[in-house]
């Protein structure tokens, strides 16, 4: 799917990324929604992101999706109402957002997988609810709101919802193949 470029693809790819995700946790059994990831040594080696070998469940990463909602949910609200704040909150910046990434995990160790999935679905629903107030050229015309400074509303929306999706199906798929190798 490409990458989406207005407020209609925006929506369709949000939504059905979103769907794809939950299709693929609900294929799984209880028992592979609540195992630990076990990727081989070899395999963490190679890979050059550090959320690899970051997140060790599937709570880890649909936090880490709730948690990038709320970035964005929390980014434009308090633009809209003119406190001038950054994407990526202090003291964090684009250049140090893996740490960032780590105080989110670290912050809900103790967060259940059953809350985590109940997060994520209404952190999902309001993104929807927030794009759905913004007019085509609002999310894809450059320079539409001088706090998205060179990029657009909508690609950070892209980023929030349908490319973060991607990544959770791609992790959630290593797991499944990864799980069910180790315990045929």
């Amino acid at each position: 799917m490409s990458r989406a470029t207005t407020k209609p693809d925006l929506l369709e790819a949000a939504n059905e990324q979103y769907i794809k995700l939950w299709n693929l946790i609900d294929s799984l059994s209880e028992e592979e929604q609540n195992a630990t990831f076990n990727f081989d040594d070899d395999f963490l080696q190679k890979q050059k992101e550090a959320h690899w070998a970051r997140d060790k469940n599937l709570r880890d990463v649909l936090i880490h999706l709730h948690e990038w909602h709320q970035l964005l949910l929390n980014w434009v609200s308090s633009n809209q109402k003119g406190e001038a704040k950054p994407f990526i909150p202090a003291p964090y910046n684009w250049k140090s957002y893996g740490q960032m990434n780590v105080e989110f995990w670290k912050n809900h160790q103790s967060t259940r997988y059953t809350n985590a999935k109940e997060m994520v679905k209404e952190s999902h629903t309001s993104i929807i609810k927030l794009i759905e107030t913004f007019s085509n050229d609002e999310l894809f015309r450059k320079n539409s709101f001088s706090w998205t400074g060179a990029s657009t509303l909508g690609s950070y929306c892209v980023s929030a919802t349908s490319s973060h999706y991607d990544w959770a199906m791609k992790k959630i798929k290593k797991h499944i193949k990864s799980y069910r190798a180790a315990n045929q």
